[in-house]
């Protein structure tokens, strides 16, 4: 898509200028309101991790949830800017080093809920793009098998394509409850779909 055509469909896209109002950062926002419209993903949370969280929205989401309770860590191999009542860590999420820093965050406590908006930064070559997209997905939900509360609940975005049906089988096995959400905010031609999971098995 070139520049010209892209400012265009941020120009009349209704999500941009409806996060641009509400003081969101992204319209990916909407995405996340939505699923908790459907799933009541906030219920009883008083921990949120956010991966892939820049450049926001999903944290302001959670903190805007959580009001002045709760603790909500953020984390993204790009920089973000700091959020009131969010801990933020720069780094990527599939290096020891930065896991382990997410893991001090949390001090040993369950998480009650975990968001992975993740994606990778696309070549342009479909088949390695989908391959590091499912690779992403994974690794979030073995973060939420190790870190989740037995009643939380887990956010992941993955994109259709080879691999999913695998996730999406090992997802189902992780979680007593699997929904596949399209939330109205997730661009139709986009292949992104996310996984929602509640209540680890």
């Amino acid at each position: 898509m070139s520049s010209k055509a892209w400012k265009t469909r941020q120009q009349n896209d209704p999500y941009v200028r409806r996060a641009r109002d509400e003081g969101y950062r992204a319209r990916a926002a909407y995405k996340l309101l939505e699923l908790d419209q459907k799933d009541a993903l906030f219920r009883n949370v008083k921990t949120v991790v956010d991966l892939g969280s820049a450049p926001g929205s999903w944290s302001q989401v959670a903190r805007r949830r959580l009001g002045e309770k709760g603790r909500v860590v953020a984390l993204d191999i790009l920089p973000m800017d700091s959020l009131p009542g969010v801990v933020f860590i720069q780094g990527d999420f599939r290096e020891d080093s930065v896991l382990a820093e997410l893991e001090r965050w949390l001090q040993a406590d369950k998480v009650d809920l975990v968001l992975s908006d993740m994606a990778p930064n696309l070549s342009g070559i479909g088949p390695a793009d989908q391959a590091r997209s499912i690779h992403l997905a994974e690794l979030a939900v073995a973060f939420a098998q190790e870190w989740l509360d037995p009643s939380g609940r887990c956010v992941v975005k993955v994109f259709q394509g080879a691999g999913f049906d695998s996730l999406l089988t090992d997802f189902r096995r992780t979680f007593v409850r699997t929904k596949v959400r399209k939330p109205a905010a997730s661009r139709p031609e986009s292949k992104e779909v996310y996984l929602v999971g509640s209540g680890l098995t």
